[in-house]
């Protein structure tokens, strides 16, 4: 019953993930804040790390033929690189801050309707994870429960920085909240994928 819980959670969290990277591509067209950009690149690296890990989990409790250690082994793998896509996530949006030209920033409303929409659906999966792991103690579930939380508060952090800069994108605040909130949200992110590398380690230990 729990398996079933979780396996429907996990796919409903794909499916609900699967629309932001192709509509903030599309929203890349009309609009190019650095904080737009970056979300861009945000969400479709996490979105490969939502696959990622409802294919572990059907994997390692499907297969009734496979050791504990075994099962053990690929959620350690498989949650090894899931944080190294939180890193990576986190990295490319500081390369893009930097990267980026910051004067036009063009119509981020798009951008700015999906992180708003994003901070409300987040914050339930990150409730939902959470309760789950608490239920099965099954380390995919931890991981996804620790990046719905990053996502939930890089969500805020976006939404309120899109909002600024449609309220007045030539303002100083808008280039302050888009430069300074990618940046906290970059090394936010990139905290969260060393802890679940470490962790692995210790799991393996």
């Amino acid at each position: 019953m729990e398996n079933k819980k979780s396996i429907h959670t996990l796919l409903m969290s794909v499916l609900l993930s699967a629309p932001g990277p192709f509509v903030l591509g599309a929203g890349l067209l009309v609009g190019h804040s650095s904080t737009q950009i970056s979300d861009f690149t945000r969400r479709s690296i996490e979105f490969l790390a939502l696959v990622l890990a409802l294919v572990l989990f059907v994997v390692t409790e499907k297969k009734s033929n496979m050791t504990e250690a075994e099962k053990n082994r690929i959620k350690a793998n498989g949650n090894r690189v899931i944080g190294t896509l939180m890193c990576l996530s986190g990295t490319v949006m500081l390369y893009v801050l930097f990267t980026v030209n910051q004067r036009s920033k063009g119509n981020v409303l798009p951008a700015f309707v999906i992180a708003a929409l994003g901070a409300a659906v987040n914050s339930f999966f990150f409730f939902r994870y959470t309760k789950l792991y608490k239920e099965t103690n099954n380390s995919i579930l931890g991981v996804q429960g620790r990046l719905y939380g990053a996502k939930s508060l890089v969500d805020l952090c976006v939404s309120l920085t899109l909002l600024i800069i449609l309220a007045n994108p030539t303002g100083i605040l808008a280039f302050l909240f888009d430069f300074f909130g990618t940046i906290i949200v970059s090394i936010y992110m990139i905290f969260c994928g060393i802890q679940t590398i470490r962790e692995t380690k210790v799991d393996r230990a």
